[in-house]
């Protein structure tokens, strides 16, 4: 019998707390994950050879670092992500690399960056956070050359990911301030709609917008399930200030809700995504 719904205590900023502990905590999973995200972008790189590349909302630097190891020294890789706990991580598998990227904690969307000083700029899910997009992107905009390529993954909408919203869903009877989607907001989806996104991207001085679906095929574990829906995503957020009896309800309530993605030891899902890209004037 379900419970009446809890209030959970505050967690603080979240991507400097719990948000980029747990992400660090699941780096091997989440890369193993979005690997294909991973060759496309180095793909991009490789395409652009001689080019600084920037890697906005880097996390823990997969994507920074497998640039750093395909373009070889010489080049100039940064990459920028506001998370402190992340970028530490960054900097630490970076010691492995013979010619390391730099890594920078700061928010993207108003940091210096020298002039038109990239020639790439790409980003692996790290666009849909700003407050404030279209400052964002134009501060984007003036750290790129002339012709500089911006080439991103975003997610689609929660109504084409059923996945990522699942944990939400099933536990937000439980929960009275589970924290609740908004449309065009930061967060998950907050470059869902395409349109938008385009004239976001036109008005802060990006041209040629060019955003398509993408669609990827993930697999998990069923053994890393419940790590993934208790740690990540709003749920990962509330979830450890519940009480003990509260959260086994919800775990519970949780894992049977996945239920339908789980095949013989493994949980499949579609996660569809946007391939945008853009160019510098």
């Amino acid at each position: 019998m379900k419970s009446e719904p809890k209030k959970a205590g505050p967690s603080g900023p979240p991507w400097n707390g719990r948000a980029g502990v747990a992400w660090i905590e699941s780096q091997e999973m989440l890369d193993r994950l979005l690997r294909p995200i991973e060759d496309h972008l180095v793909g991009t790189v490789l395409a652009r050879p001689g080019t600084a590349v920037l890697d906005v909302g880097c996390g823990t630097g997969t994507t920074t670092l497998a640039a750093a190891r395909m373009v070889g020294r010489g080049s100039k890789i940064v990459g920028i992500d506001i998370s402190e706990p992340m970028i530490a991580a960054a900097r630490q598998r970076a010691e492995q690399v013979p010619s390391p990227p730099e890594f920078i904690a700061a928010n993207a969307a108003t940091y210096s960056f020298e002039p038109q000083s990239f020639g790439t700029i790409i980003s692996r899910f790290g666009l849909m956070f700003f407050d404030d997009p279209i400052p964002a992107f134009a501060n984007l905009r003036r750290a790129a050359k002339e012709g500089a390529e911006l080439r991103f993954f975003a997610w689609r909408g929660p109504e084409d990911n059923p996945f990522m919203i699942t944990a939400e869903r099933a536990a937000a009877p439980f929960l009275a301030d589970l924290p609740r989607r908004r449309a065009d907001a930061p967060g998950q989806f907050g470059l869902a709609d395409r349109e938008r996104t385009c004239r976001i991207l036109e008005q802060a001085g990006w041209e040629a917008a060019d955003i398509r679906p993408y669609d990827m095929d993930c697999v998990l574990l069923e053994s890393e399930l419940e790590s993934y829906f208790t740690r990540l995503g709003p749920l990962g957020l509330v979830l450890p200030d519940v009480d003990v009896a509260t959260r086994k309800q919800i775990v519970e309530e949780v894992r049977a809700a996945f239920e339908p993605f789980v095949q013989g030891g493994e949980v499949r899902f579609t996660a569809a995504c946007w391939i945008g890209r853009a160019h510098a004037p």
